[in-house]
């Protein structure tokens, strides 16, 4: 039977780069969890009921289209706030271009207008993201997130061919308590990384920070960097991903030192001081551009 499905529009300013933005999360799709089929996003959702979620660019509207079941429509305010984090719809690119377009006098097609920072749906999921991605590739990174989804997430019927499972929760991630090494290492998650993933989850359960602002950044990244195993590449990209700090920069990330060569880390970090209060922007345009 077809499942009863609502749709809502979300808005943006143009430009909008939404194949390079629908790119990213296609290298990085979570096996069960997310997918993208056909220009389109889709990913399993839990917040009170289990469901799936629909993201579709609809250039002519300046929009982009969240389709749920019927089911979800109770949960629709949350969900919307949260795609449009992920999609970062609420960013102003003329404020942007502003700021950035000077990175072209450094190299032609450095900064492209519209170009936007990838958010996240989930913030614990963004988190582990972050510390699974340390020092290994965007492929192995992926590969430990879906096991860790497999053997972890509650399995859903989302009704939706290729998506059923959620990804791990806060909850059952702090509660492995001390075997918890025990439980991610068969996984390919290390021993420091799977302490530092639990010590996450319990940050999370805290309920003492807000992940979807970047209100109190110093303090939030200070209690970040107060984590064993959390350094400042990963509380800066943390930062950028989830708490959508615009000035979040990962300033010893390789691949901004590569495409910035042969200049050495103290001329980047004087160079990258131009890019306030956009220097979230001007990584990815970077990244982008490798």
């Amino acid at each position: 039977m077809e499942q009863k499905v609502t749709e809502r529009w979300l808005a943006y300013q143009p430009p909008y780069r939404w194949q390079r933005l629908l790119d990213f999360w296609a290298g990085r799709a979570i096996d069960g969890v997310e997918q993208v089929v056909g220009g389109v996003y889709f990913r399993t959702v839990k917040i009170k009921e289990a469901g799936w979620i629909r993201v579709e660019h609809h250039p002519e509207k300046q929009a982009l289209s969240l389709t749920v079941p019927e089911a979800l429509i109770p949960d629709l305010p949350l969900l919307e706030a949260r795609v449009r984090h992920m999609f970062d719809l609420d960013a102003d690119p003329a404020e942007i271009d502003r700021h950035l377009s000077s990175m072209n006098e450094i190299q032609e097609g450095l900064f492209h207008p519209g170009t936007r920072v990838p958010g996240s749906y989930d913030s614990f999921e963004m988190c582990v993201r972050a510390i699974l991605g340390q020092q290994i590739t965007v492929k192995a990174a992926r590969t430990i997130a879906s096991r860790l989804a497999a053997d972890l997430g509650e399995a859903v019927d989302a009704g939706m061919d290729g998506l059923d499972r959620l990804f791990p929760s806060p909850a059952t991630v702090a509660g492995l308590g001390e075997g918890v090494a025990d439980r991610l290492g068969p996984l390919g998650v290390t021993g420091r990384r799977s302490l530092t993933i639990q010590k996450l989850a319990e940050l999370h359960l805290a309920e003492s920070m807000d992940f979807f602002s970047d209100r109190d950044i110093e303090s939030k990244m200070k209690t970040l960097l107060a984590i064993p195993g959390i350094g400042p590449w990963t509380a800066q990209y943390i930062a950028m991903r989830t708490f959508k700090w615009p000035d979040a920069f990962p300033g010893t990330d390789y691949g901004v030192k590569k495409a910035l060569e042969p200049r050495s880390q103290k001329e980047i970090d004087k160079l990258v001081e131009n890019w306030r209060p956009y220097r979230a922007y001007a990584t990815v345009n970077i990244w982008n551009s490798l």
